[in-house]
């Protein structure tokens, strides 16, 4: 079993910048997919930032890309999404996400990931 526990959200202005972490009770080399999801009010759960431990490699989506970076620390159970230029639209409620193996095709898939964080807010005021 693997705790997630997301903190870093808060309120900022658009243009503006945020730094999420997620802290997993223990690194597992079974789950070595970790990705941020949000969801706004009233919309689906979006994948936004993929990373595969250990790899380095990092997949965003296109609402992101060139303005977050997902990284992980020497931690290895540890797991950051920088967030610059935020945007008002990139409001929500935050999640990390930690799966097995997930394939390309899913990767911002949530059923694809099997431990989940309860969230941490974001929002950007215009």
């Amino acid at each position: 079993q693997v705790r997630l526990v997301e903190s870093g959200g808060g309120s900022v202005q658009a243009g503006g910048s945020l730094r999420l972490s997620c802290a997993a009770s223990t690194y597992s080399a079974n789950s070595p997919y970790m990705a941020w999801f949000r969801q706004a009010p009233g919309k689906e759960r979006e994948g936004v930032a993929v990373i595969v431990t250990g790899t380095g490699r990092d997949i965003y989506s296109d609402s992101v890309r060139g303005r977050f970076t997902i990284s992980q620390p020497d931690a290895k159970n540890m797991v950051h999404l920088q967030m610059n230029s935020l945007k008002p639209e990139d409001s929500a409620m935050y999640y990390c996400a930690a799966g097995t193996i997930v394939p390309l095709s899913k990767l911002f898939s949530p059923s694809a990931y099997r431990y989940w964080g309860q969230g941490t807010q974001v929002t950007v005021s215009s």
